[in-house]
């Protein structure tokens, strides 16, 4: 099994190959680049090799850009120091990352992950699963970068347009008709985006769903309690006049939001 490791720290380079001779006597090290640009050469100028190490942040870039240059023919491995929980959801695709510092059991497994894709990696571009490698980068990359939320919303004021910051917002809620927010002023505003626009707009460290019809920020909870039906009813400030109420499935996720 030939592996190109591309990694710019030489003491890293040096420990991932004492720890692939151990755990694997068939491993290979047939190359290794320290730069974007010593990699894309390398790809170039060698026949593939059966397995890539990558480090994500190289001297003179992320390594994700390798893929922008050449064809990476091989499956990989990602090495990087980001936290384990940004990388979780990736972490169940056919692709893997070791945190660094790698560590022997984990590269082992990592080995063996790929020895039994094998079949599937072997001179295929997409496996019969739906898996793509230019897919499975853009995911990592979207882990890895923190994603920009909504800072203002442009609503009507009677015939004028005003902005108003996220932060003055207390909470979005529907009638089934329309969709309004409430700043913490108790203004309220028509906004003219669905609860499921708004999902994908705003910080979930800020605000919550609690129920198809409301998204509450955390500085406007002022009272929770049970409710029947094994759910929650919330007082929110300013008050509103329809019941804030948790439903069943969102109980548990809700708790853990309020006490982060």
């Amino acid at each position: 099994m030939k592996i190109l490791i591309i990694e710019d720290e030489e003491l890293a380079v040096k420990k991932l190959r004492k720890t692939l001779s151990a755990v694997d006597e068939e491993a290979i090290v047939a190359g290794t680049a320290d730069s974007i640009k010593a990699a894309v050469e390398w790809l170039q100028e060698n026949p593939k090799p059966d397995l890539i190490l990558m480090d994500i942040e190289l001297a003179d870039g992320q390594s994700f850009e390798i893929f922008n240059l050449v064809e990476v023919k091989s499956p990989v491995v990602f090495t990087t120091s980001y936290d384990e929980y940004a990388l979780k959801a990736f972490k169940v695709n056919s692709i893997d990352y070791l945190l660094k510092p790698v560590q022997q059991e984990e590269l082992a497994a990592a080995l063996s992950k790929y020895k039994k894709l094998k079949n599937i990696y072997a001179g295929k571009e997409t496996t019969t699963d739906g898996f793509n490698m230019d897919s499975l980068v853009k995911e990592l990359q979207q882990k890895l970068q923190p994603k920009e939320y909504r800072k203002r919303f442009l609503v009507k004021q009677g015939q004028k347009l005003v902005s108003v910051d996220v932060e003055e917002i207390a909470y979005f809620f529907s009638d089934g008709r329309l969709n309004f927010f409430k700043t913490f002023d108790n203004r309220k505003f028509v906004v003219d985006y669905t609860m499921d626009d708004l999902e994908d707009m705003l910080d979930p460290e800020s605000y919550f769903r609690i129920s198809r019809s409301f998204y509450v920020s955390i500085a406007s909870v002022d009272k929770i309690d049970d409710y029947f039906g094994n759910r929650l009813i919330l007082g929110l400030k300013p008050a509103v006049d329809k019941e804030a109420l948790v439903s069943r499935e969102k109980v548990t996720d809700f708790k853990k939001w309020m006490g982060k």
